[in-house]
């Protein structure tokens, strides 16, 4: 039974180098537009810069696409659903389609990471209680040593509810997302504090 989370690093400090980065529907519905998670172009460029290392260093590069259901903004061929930063195909980075919010359920990533040799990883992405919770968790469970970057992950306002709580500040709800992952996970408070090496 987890005791408690390691805390969140100092913003100048640095984590242990990673060998992939997992990359959590990162899809134009959740990250442009009216219809993007707030402070979305933090987001973007955190996840930016952590491409960038990735693929400088030779690290793994996996991305996520959500399929979502029928008339929700990343509806399968819609604008919505399409990759907002571009994979890397010609330095061998994957796109894997997910159905569910767990990127290993039903797909082949523990695969890819294994034959790659990926022992160690981070995840970003949206959302944090959702998709990037979920498979974030999931790594943790097979083994994998997971970095998480604080500002390298987003999501939406929980709306009010009656008799419940108020407003839930986005915010929050991401840091929470964290919390609830134990102690076995990293956060580290910027993305600048994440580096990369090959597997």
């Amino acid at each position: 039974m987890p005791t408690q989370p390691t805390p969140s690093l100092a913003p100048d400090q640095a984590v242990a180098p990673v060998q992939a980065l997992i990359v959590v529907d990162m899809q134009n519905a959740f990250v442009d537009g009216d219809g993007a998670v707030p402070d979305a172009e933090r987001l973007l460029k955190s996840v930016r810069g952590l491409l960038a290392k990735a693929r400088e260093s030779g690290a793994v590069v996996i991305q996520l696409q959500n399929d979502g259901e029928p008339g929700t903004s990343d509806e399968p061929g819609t604008p919505g659903w399409e990759i907002h930063l571009p994979v890397d195909t010609d330095r061998g980075e994957v796109l894997l389609r997910k159905t569910v919010d767990d990127g290993f359920e039903e797909t082949s990533l523990e695969t890819l990471l294994r034959d790659a040799g990926v022992k160690e990883l981070a995840v970003c992405g949206v959302m944090s209680e959702m998709c990037v919770r979920a498979t974030a968790s999931t790594a943790l469970e097979l083994g994998f040593r997971v970095v998480l970057p604080h500002d390298a992950h987003a999501t939406y306002d929980i709306p009010a509810a009656e008799g419940i709580s108020d407003v839930v500040p986005a915010a929050t709800a991401s840091r929470v997302a964290e919390w609830t992952l134990g102690d076995e996970v990293e956060i580290v408070a910027r993305a600048a504090g994440v580096s990369f090496t090959k597997p």
